[in-house]
């Protein structure tokens, strides 16, 4: 009898857990599938891109494609600025909710929305690691609706059409940080 219910628990395991990584696959290509797939940046990445941002509390950070969330929460964790991420892939936006009440980060929120229906106004830092073919299609909402003088980061990716505002590139592998201002 024992034998039998050791069976059926170690089969409903094993449908369970095929079930959970069929959801979390299918989340990362949904993701890839809306302009961009799921990269985490490496934490001493994020580090040395923060720290060339020059954060401080009063400014508002915003980070379209936020992922798991880490750029985010690192921005408000060591410059308290305040943060918003912006994830098209709920399951990403859940688990970057998550991790902010584990590590008793305060002052970020973590959205699921498409980044194209995200309002910009308030960012005084964008952030983004985004495909070409995405950067190029969020130009012109950039250039409408962020405010004069706010500083874009685009960890991986030019903007082409900003090579004149850009300011500072970081020469990293295995990509690049490119920092323009508006």
């Amino acid at each position: 009898m024992v034998g039998i219910i050791l069976y059926y628990l170690v089969i409903f395991g094993e449908l369970i857990f095929a079930i959970g990584f069929s959801i979390v696959t299918f989340s990362f290509i949904y993701s890839s599938l809306k302009g961009s797939p799921y990269v985490p940046t490496k934490k001493k990445e994020i580090d040395y891109i923060l720290k060339n941002a020059n954060l401080n509390p009063d400014l508002n950070f915003l980070e379209l494609g936020c992922g798991d969330g880490r750029v985010s929460r690192q921005a408000a964790m060591r410059y308290k600025v305040k943060a918003l991420g912006v994830d098209i892939n709920p399951l990403l936006v859940w688990y970057s909710r998550l991790i902010s009440k584990l590590d008793g980060v305060a002052n970020t929120k973590f959205i699921t929305k498409n980044i194209f229906d995200t309002d910009l106004s308030h960012a005084d830092v964008l952030y983004l690691f985004l495909m070409p073919k995405l950067i190029e299609l969020i130009v012109p909402k950039l250039e409408r609706e962020l405010k004069k003088d706010a500083t874009v980061i685009s960890h991986g990716f030019k903007i082409v059409k900003w090579q004149n505002r850009l300011r500072k590139k970081i020469d990293h592998k295995p990509f690049p940080t490119y920092f323009y201002l508006k």
